[in-house]
Formats: C-alpha cells, structure tokens, sequence
C-alpha cells in the first residue's frame, strides 16, 4: 500500500534565524516604504494624480492590512507639496438678509480680513460719535440753521402782517392755523361776534377763508424750508460720517484690492453704516445685535495649513461632514444669523483630501446621499438636516452655495465595494479608482528582511523592547500560520503589531532587555488561551463522553468529520461524528440537516456531489436503488461549506458496502463526481482541533487525520502537534482521491471495497424489483 503519510519537515515552514545578518531589531533601518503593495499604491497615485471629476478613491482591504494608515501617509506626503487652498467667509447680505453672501481669499486672509473688519468698526463706533460731538461739527450744524431760519422768519412775518393788514390776528393750534377777527385792534371775542349783524359776520368769515388760502401757500413754503433744513443736516450728517470713516475704509480697500467680491463689500458696508448712523451716533446696548451684521464669520481659515488639506473625518455625521446652520434662544424664539453658519469637513477639505471610512458614512442618516450630491454639483449647500421634512415653516437663512473640488477618499472592505459597485448606480460614477490591499505577500528572504524592517519601525514608534533574530523568525512563522501559507506571510499587519506588543509584556515580566523567541510564543500561547474557553469545554465534554466521538476501533457507516468553530477573532477545530445508514428504496442520499433546514447551500451541493459519484461509478450497469441518510451527530447549529463531503462519502461506501471504517482517523477535505479530494480552509485547526481530542482521551500512537494533498503547503502547526508526529503518537496523511482514503479508513484495496459496494447495490436493486414484483402479484390477486 502507498504510503501517504508526511513527515515531520512538511508540517511547517520554519524560518531560519540564520538568513538575517542581525542579532536584534536595534541595528536595523526602519521601514520607510511600504511591503508588497504595489497594485494598490499604483491605484492610489493614480487616483491623486488625475484631476478629472470622478476619480475618487475607494480603498479596499481588510481591516488589520494597514490600508488606513499607508493611504494616509501617502495622501499627506503629496498633499504637503500642493497648493494650501483659498479661505472662505461668509458676510451679511445687506440686500438679502436671509441669504449670507461667502467670499473667498487667498489662504491667510481670510482671517485678516476678520481682523480688519473687527478693527474698522470698532474704530467706527468711536470715530463717529466723537465726530458729532465736536464743535466744528456743531458750528456747521449751526450753520446750516442759520442758513435757511432767517428765511423762515422772513416768511412767517411776512403772514402776520398779512394777517394784521386784513384785521386778523393768526393763533396756531394742534389742528393747524387759525384766523381771529380784529376789532379795535383787539381780538374780538365769540360773545361779541354774535352782535354784529349778519351780512358783517358773513363778510368776515369771508374774508378769513381767503386769508387762510394766503396763508397756507406762504406755510407750504415754511414746510419746504424745514424739510431742506432736514436733508441739509442729513446731507451734513453723511458728509461728516463719510470723512471720519473715508480713509479707514480706503485701507481696507487698498489691501483688498485685487478681491472685487470685498470691494463689493466693504462698499455695502458704507452704504449701510450711512443709513443707519443713529446707531453709531448714539450708541445704545440694545443695539449689541446690531453690530453683529458687520462681523465675518470664518468658517474655512488655512492661515495655518502647509499645502493642501488632509482631513480624516472619523465620525462622518451629515453636520460633521456638511455643516449646519445653530440657533439661539432670543426672547423665548430660536433665531439664527449668518454668523451662526457652521463648517463641515468637506469645506475644510475643500482643495485637498478627504478620507471617510465607508463603513461609517453608510451606517449615517443622510451622509451617503449629501456626498453623492455635492461630488456631483461641485457645490456645498450648508442648510440643516431635515429643513426639507419641517411641518412648520420657521424662519432660517439659505446660504450661498460653496464651490466644492477636492479627492474624497473611502475606505472599506472588498465586500462593500461590491455592494456599492452594484446596487448604487452613482457609485461607480463617482469613485472610478480602486486600490485593493493583499493581505498576505511571498515569503521570500527580501520580503523576510523587509518584515524585519517593519518591526524595527513599529517598536521604534511604539517606544517597545527590540527583537531578538529569534524572535522575529517566530513573528514571521506566525505570519505565515495567520494565512495557513508555507510560501506566504500576512500582511495584516495590525495582528503581527499587536503580537508584538504582547511579547513586550512579557518580556517586560521575564525583566529581559530584548524580545525574544520564547516572549513571542508566550504572547500567542497567552492570546489563545484567553479565548479558548470555550473549545475547552468541548474537549471535557468529549472526554466525559457527553460528546460522543470515537478515537479507537472501527466503525460502519461511522467517521469522524472536523468543523471549524468561529468565535470572534478566534476559531478551532471541533471533531463531530458523522453516520450514514442505508436501506431498500429509491430516494438517494438524504441530507437530514437540510430537511430540518440546518444546512447552508454549499453543503447541500457538496451532499448532492456523492450521488453523482456513487451513479458514475456503480450505477452504469444496473439502477441506483437505495435510499441513504447522512448526518452530522449531536450538531445543533447550521452546517455550511464541503470540507465534509469527503468523509461523507467515505461513510455512505462504508454503510453501503458495510465495510468498518477506523475511528482512530479523522477527515476533511472535499470530493468532486470524480472522487478528487479538494482542498479547503482551516486544516490547521482542524488538526490541531482533533489532536486535542485524542489527547485528552489517550494517544494511542495510532490517532491521526487525514487531508487533501493540496493542502500540504498550508500547513503550519503548532510545535506540540509536529513533536507527536516525530514521536509517532499522532500521524498525519495526504490523498489525492477517495480511493486513497478509503484504503487509509479499511486496511483494503479499493478492488476489493469496490467489489464489496457493487455486490451490495446490486443486491439492493434486485431486492427493490423483487418487492415490486411481488406487490404487483398481490394487486392482481385482490382485483381477480
């Protein structure tokens, strides 16, 4: 019989110490670029390269592949070569209050121009009231009074001569002018004006009307007299204001020049102080609020920015990323203004880079849409979330649009980008660039030595012990045991970080200046045996026979199979018994767990996969006529994958053939319609998962698992298994087909097994035709 069992120095890549020229961590370089990332870095320079719209950037890997921490080193190292973007202010409308007007500057200026405007109309606020308090100020004032009084006077002499001429004496009143008859030059009295005759009262009262129209025509002119006195002084009030503010504002203006939006402005501004000089004139706390309308609100200052913006917003709510609009309380009424106008990332980011993780933009209300819109516009609205859904209107302000171009960059899993890809029609509008992480490289002495590196840059950084050679050839062994790959090594390198900073602890506990190889295999023996709870109590109930597994003698029909248990960040492997029974009919194999709805798809394909087996192999002479059950014992949760198809068959020829299978022997691997064993994942914790069971019931010497071929260069085991094989406690064995495998389980040929299998299902047929006949025979009978 061939012998398929491996030795000792297939079970695991070690790695030299040898192959490195130094003794610890200290004397080497760090690591400046970055580990075998080359598609990925291509994508990522080419996405911040190309200034088209659209080539934003999704960053896909999984967690742990440093995909975060390379994208943002290398977005800052371009960025710091780049142009620092302009600053953006939002000012007071003075035309439309309820839309605030933005402005943009040069980056620095903005936060100037808030100091000038600060400046000036602090300055205003002085300047003007000392200004009309001044006697020259009040001689001009005076002046101006003089001017236009004398004529006044002249006028209204001129209407109580006319008055006197015609024998009446004028009064005024609250209701206008009134004309009082004269009668020896003294005012005649009502009483008096009822004893003179009729026809002299008529007259009289005739005489008064005119007069009054005289007099009226003469008022008028008194009227245009006071209201030119009115513009005068107004006209003076300007003049005044306009030279205490003149040269403050021509500063202002000179600095700004090459800026027509602040010209603009500032020339508002004026226009507005004039006609609303009584607050600068008299200056009252009430009028508090009233200044706020000159100050400038800020919302995007680069005054401190070296080359373009990397911001990296880490909780991408829609005001976080978008802005908003606050409101305070006034008199029991929420008011807001455009001083209230908040920034969000994207304006901070507004010329540079923004990097959101995906995950956390999808998990928030609005965000995901709010992105799409503004990449799309190329312009930020700033209104609050919701505004849109109010069922009372309340009074807001809508802000002018901001200009919006920068490179927004996602990061997220292979998943997601799949989902988005497909199901969100923008997406792949918006984000036409995608760098995808490895997340394990070739395990070759460069990439060795570079590994090396990279762990001499993090304790440096970390401020941790150094490594030992030694050590660092067990982080690399653990590296390629995180990918179960003899020729790879992991590039997830948060994993191998924190392994690191484990076997720091521990050295700190031995008080040893260096990290060493017994450290770091401390760090992964303490890491798992904090979370091994649970496959712990597995193997006692195993050992105590609560959990029925089989390690010794031989079974029909019985073989044990490995699943792989999933806890988190931690998995093993669980040995589980798997029986087939057979008996006459013509319903195939039956999968039980997927009748009670406990199988996952893959698992029932792999089930259908041994019928096509059995009918290419048996059944080409003769009907397939039996009716089989398989099952996995006492297993209470989903099954899912075909990493059991193989043992399945195993067990199904064995209840078939009713051939014993050992039970010293565990499988796993999967089968195709022609009998070819196919590798799968986990093989090492489904070794080591059924070592630990024969250990804690008793190596025989005899125990072991067989494997698919195929998975030989993924084995990287754990030393205490490797020892056992080298002692000849535990074996392991590798087959190409069931035909292998079944030589393994039985002691037998496959001439023979298959002799044994073919008698039986021909047997079985010959028995289901001879029922037929016979009920047919019986159906006859009772119809005669």
């Amino acid at each position: 019989m061939k012998n398929f069992e491996l030795k000792p120095e297939k079970l695991k890549n070690t790695c030299n110490p040898d192959i490195f020229s130094f003794n610890t961590t200290e004397e080497l370089e760090p690591l400046k670029e970055v580990i075998n990332q080359e598609r990925a870095l291509s994508a990522i320079n080419f996405s911040l390269g190309i200034k088209n719209s659209g080539f934003n950037l999704f960053v896909s890997g999984l967690p742990g592949s440093g995909r975060t921490s390379i994208v943002r080193k290398i977005v800052k190292e371009k960025a710091i070569k780049e142009k620092t973007p302009d600053d953006w202010c939002y000012v007071h409308n003075f035309t439309t209050p309820d839309s605030p007007s933005v402005i943009r500057f040069p980056a620095g200026k903005g936060a100037l121009f808030v100091n000038d405007m600060e400046d000036f109309i602090n300055t205003v606020r002085k300047t003007i009231p000392k200004a009309f308090e001044s006697e020259e100020y009040e001689k001009k004032r005076a002046e101006v009074i003089k001017k236009f009084q004398e004529e006044k006077e002249n006028l209204l002499r001129d209407v109580e001569e006319l008055a006197r001429k015609r024998g009446f004496l004028i009064q005024v009143t609250p209701t206008g002018v009134a004309t009082i008859p004269l009668f020896d030059g003294k005012p005649l009295k009502p009483e008096d004006l009822q004893k003179i005759s009729p026809e002299e009262q008529k007259r009289i009262q005739e005489e008064g009307h005119k007069l009054l129209e005289e007099i009226n025509k003469i008022l008028i002119k008194v009227k245009r007299i006071d209201k030119k006195i009115m513009e005068s002084l107004q006209e003076l009030d300007v003049e005044v204001a306009v030279f205490s503010i003149g040269h403050l504002l021509q500063d202002i203006k000179e600095k700004y020049k090459d800026i027509p939006e602040v010209l603009d402005y500032l020339e508002n501004v004026k226009e507005d102080i004039i006609s609303h000089l009584d607050k600068f004139k008299v200056p009252k706390a009430e009028d508090e609020d009233f200044y706020k309308r000159y100050k400038i609100n800020l919302i995007v200052d680069n005054s401190n920015t070296k080359g373009a913006p990397v911001i990296f917003e880490t909780n991408p709510t829609y005001f976080n990323l978008f802005g908003g609009i606050e409101y305070e309380a006034k008199m029991g009424v929420m008011v807001t203004n455009f001083n209230l106008i908040k920034a969000g990332a994207i304006h901070k980011a507004n010329g540079g880079y923004l990097i959101i993780n995906a995950m956390d933009l999808l998990s928030t209300p609005f965000s995901w849409d709010a992105l799409k819109r503004t990449l799309k516009n190329g312009e930020s609205r700033i209104e609050n979330l919701g505004e849109q859904y109010r069922l009372v209107l309340t009074k807001t302000i809508k802000p002018e649009p901001i200009p919006i171009n920068l490179k927004v960059i996602l990061i997220g899993t292979p998943y997601l980008y799949y989902l988005l890809y497909h199901y969100d029609e923008d997406f792949k509008k918006l984000f036409k660039v995608r760098a995808d992480f490895d997340t394990s490289m070739d395990r070759t002495p460069d990439n060795m030595k570079a590994y090396a590196s990279f762990i001499s840059s993090f304790v440096r950084r970390e401020n941790l012990r150094h490594l030992t050679k030694g050590a660092v050839s067990e982080i690399i062994d653990y590296g390629s045991r995180l990918v179960e790959d003899q020729k790879k090594i992991t590039t997830r390198f948060q994993y191998i970080s924190d392994i690191i900073s484990e076997a720091h602890y521990w050295a700190g506990q031995d008080n040893s200046t260096y990290i060493d190889r017994k450290h770091v295999k401390k760090a992964i023996e303490e890491k798992e045996f904090r979370s091994n709870l649970i496959e712990k109590r597995i193997q006692e109930l195993i050992k105590r026979g609560v959990i029925l597994i089989d390690t010794e003698g031989k079974k029909v029909g019985q073989i044990n199979g490995i699943s792989i248990i999933q806890l988190g960040d931690y998995e093993f492997g669980k040995p589980s018994r798997i029986t087939a029974n057979i008996h006459m009919g013509n319903k195939g194999v039956i999968n039980i767990e997927r009748e009670v709805k406990l199988s996952g798809r893959i698992h029932n394909k792999g089930v259908l996969i041994l019928s096509g087996f059995l009918g290419e192999r048996y059944a080409k002479d003769k009907p397939l006529s039996l009716s089989a059950t398989l099952t996995f014992e006492q297993l209470y949760e989903e099954v899912e994958g075909d990493s059991a198809s193989s043992a399945e068959l195993y067990a199904l020829l064995s209840a078939i053939g009713n051939i014993p299978l050992k039970q010293n022997l565990a499988v796993t691997g999967s089968v195709n319609q022609k009998g070819e064993i196919q590798p799968v994942g986990g093989v090492n914790r489904k070794i080591e998962g059924f070592f630990d069971t024969c250990k804690v019931k008793g190596l025989t010497g005899e125990q072991g698992v067989i494997i698919p071929y195929e998975n030989i260069e993924d084995l990287m085991l754990k030393d205490e298994v490797i020892e056992a094989v080298k002692e000849g406690k535990f074996h392991i064995y590798a087959v190409k087909t069931i035909d292998e495998g079944m030589e393994l389980l039985t002691d037998l040929s496959m001439d023979e097994i298959n002799e044994r299998v073919n008698k039986s299902l021909h047997e079985l047929a010959l028995g289901l035709k001879r029922f037929g006949e016979k009920e047919k025979g019986e159906d006859k009978n009772e119809k005669s």
